[in-house]
């Protein structure tokens, strides 16, 4: 009772006593909140201020090369940032280099190394890699606890990174979002964008696709490619010890080529073999190269056997490898002749230096190119990698800053700086309003791919605007003329006016094709030896002043050839394997298709079908020979004959005139023909026979499919060669089919088919 008293009389004693009210303030009650709000004062201002942990997580060498100049960047802010990193991927297999010994190199910390890729090289295996990432992913993120994980590009364990981090309420960066290219990539690039918080873009055109995506755009950076921050500062250090550590002692800038292509998981069969015509292209030029093995995707297998087949490994100039650091792989590409390939690399980082590229099949499609890419579409054949290589190795071209001007990681930085976590975590998407549809011709939103057309004949100059589709949008004449320093002048001043009005006709000029009368060496884009028709034009280089004029690719053939490319483009040898073409005007030429591919022949003499003879003692051609087919059947020949009927009084019938001032022409002969004259009948009868003759001798020869008579005299003749062929072929020809061509302009439609089947400069 005393002691219950005491405490009761304490605590009355501290009720009333002034002192001990103020003691009662500052007792162990009061003492204990005061320090519990000071605390939680202290806590939420260590919150503001606490650092942001970041986790980047790298799956393989190329992602790395972007995401190690944003490591640096973090690491060198350690008052703001706290890096923690992630290797998953093939990082981690001695088969594609054991790349992560490069992140250690760099002095990076890895804090958890996950194997995640099931071996198989296969669409089955890539979907298991996934999965077993998901599996493992979780354990590691739990960890390291990080407020937001970076995320590089479009790899398929990128995508297991991410979805990882989204279903355990992770801030997800995103570097590189909103590009466009080829196969399975867009899907997996544009996924991770729906699953990331924040943007990091390299291009415009891949913030706007981002925008039309529905993100917000208050979390988009165009910031440009952190790989640039080292490209557009690594090509004036010493490069030459890099080449002769990976290409031997007596490399040469320049001389040299860097190959790397990758399977394309949605065609792996055709990617396969095209990567057989790469091979086989690069055995044949001959040249200096330096080769990758292909990532780990489904087919990388079997492009490794085909490797291993045609002993590239082995080869005295080859050297394949699995892996070149990155700074020492910038060296390579930026003193390279020429890299060729499908990697993004090609159509990326080597537009920094220049260096010309050639990127074969669809994996790029859609990527922003600068000029320096030369995009074979279809690299069906090795012939058409052959001839890219001899368009592309060794040129040059203008820096491009298309990925970025250098400043990326500074950007990068301070966006993740400006990341707040207060903001809720929910991703909220930015929808535009939805307006009634209007229809509107894709054609007036979109550049028209089109090709530059020159049509060099006796007579005129002409030059043409051609489309994808073979639609000639513009076309311009001018007389030819007769000698060399004009015909430059006036082709390169028209090629520039034509270019720019171009721009006005909302079409992008792919290269300039040129057909042209005479023997032409189509690798060089050298005319060798013209025809009497066109003066001074023989040993001339038409590819060098019109390419550095207007900064395009240039390709040069026969105006024979280009009527063949027109029909197997446009026309009626579409499709079909073996034919021949025979252009039938003022002279007599054609081309030959024989397994899809034009045949020029050892010494670019194929083709020259107004030159076959058919008679020992027949006219005298223009070649200075006698008895070819061009002597008795071209427009010049018949107007030879109407000329001899005219002068005797025997060409004019009834219905007939011919004016004081007007010349005699192979019309006139055909027109009389027509109205009962039966020598004019029998001079044509014998033009048809001759031309029908050397038909047969090149059905003898090659046996092709199908006959294609195009040019003016096409009708004229094409009744008389059926007749001939069945009363003189073999019997296993005499029912080849013949045909007119339906093309209205054959000479420039095939000019713009030699660029067609490429494509070059910025896409999008």
């Amino acid at each position: 009772m005393y002691s219950s008293q005491s405490q009761v009389n304490g605590m009355g004693s501290h009720i009333h006593s002034p002192l001990a009210g103020n003691a009662f303030v500052r007792g162990p009650h009061a003492l204990y909140f005061e320090n519990l709000s000071r605390q939680k004062a202290t806590m939420e201002k260590n919150i503001n201020q606490r650092k942001l942990r970041v986790c980047v997580a790298t799956c393989n060498r190329a992602d790395y090369s972007k995401l190690a100049p944003i490591m640096f960047g973090i690491k060198a802010e350690p008052d703001h940032f706290e890096l923690s990193v992630v290797v998953i991927g093939s990082h981690l297999i001695d088969d594609y280099g054991n790349t992560y010994r490069m992140i250690e190199q760099d002095d990076f910390d890895i804090q958890a190394r996950l194997h995640t890729i099931v071996r198989g090289e296969d669409e089955a295996s890539m979907v298991e890699s996934v999965g077993l990432a998901l599996v493992k992913l979780p354990d590691v993120l739990n960890r390291l606890n990080p407020d937001i994980i970076v995320v590089h590009g479009d790899r398929f364990d990128a995508l297991a990174l991410a979805t990882s981090a989204a279903l355990m309420n992770i801030r997800i960066l995103h570097i590189e979002g909103g590009e466009v290219s080829g196969t399975i990539d867009d899907s997996i690039r544009h996924s991770i964008t729906k699953l990331a918080h924040y943007h990091v873009c390299c291009t415009r055109s891949a913030e706007q696709h981002l925008i039309a995506m529905c993100e917000d755009h208050d979390r988009i950076l165009l910031a440009g490619c952190p790989s640039y921050d080292k490209l557009l500062s690594v090509k004036n250090k010493d490069y030459m010890s890099v080449l002769k550590m990976w290409l031997g002692d007596d490399v040469k800038s320049r001389e040299y080529i860097v190959a790397l292509q990758h399977p394309v998981t949605t065609d792996i069969k055709h990617s396969i073999k095209m990567f057989e015509f790469t091979l086989d292209a690069l055995l044949s030029f001959n040249k200096r190269t330096l080769i990758l093995f292909p990532n780990i995707d489904a087919g990388s297998k079997e492009m490794v056997r085909v490797m291993r087949k045609k002993g590239v490994e082995h080869h005295p100039n080859f050297r394949a490898v699995k892996h070149v650091p990155f700074e020492q792989f910038t060296q390579l590409v930026a003193h390279a002749g020429c890299m060729i390939g499908n990697s993004s690399c090609g159509v990326r980082e080597a537009g920094a230096f220049g260096t010309p590229v050639i990127n074969l099949g669809t994996r790029q499609t859609g990527r922003e190119t600068g000029e320096n890419v030369l995009h074979v579409r279809d690299a069906d054949t090795q012939n058409k990698i052959i001839h890219a290589l001899q368009l592309q190795f060794g040129k040059r071209y203008p820096c491009s800053k298309i990925y970025g001007d250098g400043n990326a990681v500074p950007r990068i930085v301070k966006f993740l700086k400006s990341v707040s976590l207060d903001e809720p975590l929910q991703k909220k998407f930015c929808f535009p309003p939805v307006k009634e549809s209007i229809s509107q011709d894709i054609d007036h939103i979109l550049e028209t791919l089109s090709a530059l057309a020159v049509d060099l004949g006796g007579t005129n100059l002409r030059i043409g605007i051609v489309s994808m589709k073979g639609e000639i949008i513009k076309k311009y004449v001018q007389p030819n003329p007769k000698t060399y320093e004009d015909r430059i002048e006036l082709i390169l001043k028209m090629c520039i006016d034509a270019a720019a009005e171009a721009v006005n006709l909302n079409c992008r000029i792919l290269g300039v094709g040129i057909s042209t009368g005479g023997r032409v060496n189509p690798q060089e884009g050298i005319v060798l030896h013209s025809t009497k028709l066109i003066q001074e034009w023989s040993s001339v280089d038409l590819r060098t002043p019109i390419s550095d004029t207007l900064h395009l690719p240039v390709w040069v053939d026969n105006d024979g050839n280009c009527a063949a490319l027109a029909e197997r483009k446009f026309g009626q040898g579409k499709g079909i394997e073996d034919f021949v073409t025979v252009i039938t005007g003022t002279g007599i030429g054609g081309g030959v298709v024989h397994n899809h591919e034009l045949v020029h022949g050892s010494s670019f003499c194929a083709g020259e079908l107004g030159h076959i003879m058919v008679s020992f003692d027949g006219p005298e051609c223009m070649c200075g020979s006698s008895g070819c087919v061009e002597a008795y059947a071209s427009g010049i020949a018949l107007q030879r004959e109407a000329k001899k009927l005219h002068d005797d009084d025997l060409l004019l019938v009834e219905g007939m005139t011919v004016k004081n001032d007007e010349s005699v022409s192979a019309i006139h002969l055909i027109q009389a023909a027509k109205f009962g004259n039966t020598k004019a009948a029998n001079i044509l009868k014998t033009a048809g026979t001759a031309l029908g003759i050397g038909i047969i001798n090149i059905l003898h020869t090659i046996n092709p499919s199908l006959v294609i008579l195009s040019g003016v005299l096409a009708n004229q003749y094409v009744n008389v060669v059926k007749d001939v062929i069945r009363q003189r072929g073999l019997a296993s020809i005499q029912d080849v089919n013949v045909v007119v061509s339906n093309l209205s302009d054959p000479a420039l439609l095939g000019a713009a088919s030699m660029v067609l089947d490429y494509t070059t400069r910025r896409t999008y």
